[in-house]
């Protein structure tokens, strides 16, 4: 699954046994489920608790190394922002590297100097920020956090709000607006999610609304989302889980509550029409993206949506790249993914059209394979075995690093409330049949979609000069 949040094919490499093991259990949903009688399903033992302030903690003690993974979430990312503001999340994930009131230098400097690896990303659905450190170190990581948690207004000033306005115009140009192809999503999406609905445009903000923010707007943006009882604060790894209790209450425990952020109003995320975008740019060839409106994180149809794009896009027998690239050679390649959000999902084909074809040959080849699948080439028991296999080896996959067991237990809090929802999410997936693959898939890729095809200048029709 591909998501607004998740990807779960961003994976490491597999061991050879587990992934044997893993393969052989993935039977047909009902004698899957009576094979695990007596296995356990993959779990993270955990804490859960809440500060006074709101604070969610989740403790999940591991001492097979003597390293610590520190992370917060933020439920604040682009799909909060309001007209005319937008960017300000991904711009917080770069001000809150910018140091607070106890550390009025740059973040990374006191965690880089005991080896720690820090980074923090911004979806359209959150903001997260993290470490793994030496579990020494536990305490100076939980000071850090705090104090720019609860103390990074005191510091933020005008220069510092320019600083990094400039650097994250310059990442718009290098990742947009600079590389082939670079705006592609960002037109797609804005196409898919109509004006108005949280996911219309890109956590990358515009220029126009990054250069006009205040330093006012920009504080006002940190007081209505950046506290306690909208972050949930997560430690993996080596540490004593008293001590971390009471390290956490001495950080965390004193930042004031804030009012409950509002959130934007739910608009609907259908595609109402289709639609068929077309531009000439300087690019090497031709590529094609369609979307179609799909279930949310979670909802009935993600898992079925997720187990459809295995069957139709992994691997080289998988319908499409077997007919595509691999019979008619029309396509250089071709997949698909279920990019899955919080409020909505969209079910998306990428291709590369080959070199003396077209996109419109490759969108119409396409649907074709898709049209088969969901009418009288269904997927076999063996393609939806191996497609839950893949998946269930991505849950465990997700459990052989403190930073896995740490983002997982925040994803499922974030969504769910619940970390422990581990085991109730693989069952979604072993649950799917060929049936309801298809039946779900009649009702999203037989509907409205939008198609983005870009060319290069070089092949533009006259008529269209």
């Amino acid at each position: 699954m591909l998501n607004l949040d998740r990807a779960r094919c961003l994976i490491g490499s597999r061991g050879r046994s587990l992934a044997a093991l893993i393969l052989t259990l993935a039977l047909t949903p009902a004698a899957h489920a009576e094979d695990h009688a007596g296995l356990s399903d993959p779990n993270i033992p955990f804490t859960k608790y809440e500060l006074d302030n709101g604070l969610d903690v989740i403790l999940a003690p591991d001492g097979s190394t003597p390293v610590v993974y520190v992370s917060v979430w933020y439920h604040v990312g682009s799909k909060d922002e309001t007209e005319g503001l937008t960017g300000f999340a991904h711009l917080f994930e770069h001000l809150m590297f910018q140091g607070s009131l106890s550390q009025p230098d740059e973040y990374f400097g006191p965690l880089q100097e005991v080896g720690a690896s820090i980074n923090g990303t911004t979806s359209f659905d959150r903001t997260n920020y993290f470490q793994s450190l030496p579990s020494r170190y536990l305490p100076l990581a939980l000071f850090l956090e705090s104090d720019r948690m609860g103390s990074l207004l005191p510091v933020l000033d005008q220069e510092k709000l320019d600083n990094q306005r400039e650097v994250v115009r310059n990442e718009r140009r290098q990742r947009y607006e600079n590389p082939p192809y670079g705006e592609a999503f960002k037109d797609l999406f804005e196409a898919r999610f109509r004006e108005g609905h949280p996911y219309h445009h890109m956590p990358i903000g515009s220029h126009q609304d990054l250069e006009a923010a205040t330093l006012d707007d920009v504080r006002a943006f940190f007081e209505a989302w950046y506290l306690p009882n909208n972050a949930s604060l997560v430690i993996a790894g080596d540490f004593d889980e008293d001590q971390a209790r009471q390290l956490v209450l001495e950080n965390f425990g004193g930042i004031p509550k804030g009012e409950p952020p509002t959130r934007r109003a739910a608009v609907s995320p259908a595609i109402d029409e289709t639609k068929d975008l077309r531009q000439y740019q300087q690019v090497p060839e031709q590529r094609l993206w369609v979307a179609f409106d799909s279930p949310a994180f979670f909802e009935a149809g993600d898992a079925e949506l997720d187990v459809l794009s295995s069957v139709l896009s992994d691997g080289r027998d998988s319908r499409l790249y077997k007919r595509l690239v691999r019979d008619k050679k029309i396509a250089k390649s071709i997949s698909t993914s279920q990019f899955s959000g919080k409020l909505a999902s969209t079910f998306l084909i990428t291709a590369t059209a080959a070199p003396g074809h077209t996109t419109d040959e490759v969108m119409a080849e396409a649907m074709q394979v898709i049209d088969e699948v969901l009418g009288d080439k269904p997927p076999t028991e063996d393609e939806v075995k191996a497609a839950i296999a893949g998946f269930e080896r991505s849950f465990y996959d997700g459990l052989l690093t403190n930073s896995g067991k740490g983002e997982t237990l925040q994803r499922y809090n974030m969504f769910h409330g619940d970390p422990d929802y581990m085991s109730k999410d693989l069952a979604r997936y072993r649950a799917v049949t060929p049936t309801s693959a298809v039946e779900t898939g009649k009702k999203v890729l037989q509907a409205h979609h939008v198609a983005l095809h870009i060319w290069p200048v070089t092949d533009k029709p006259e008529e269209a000069n």
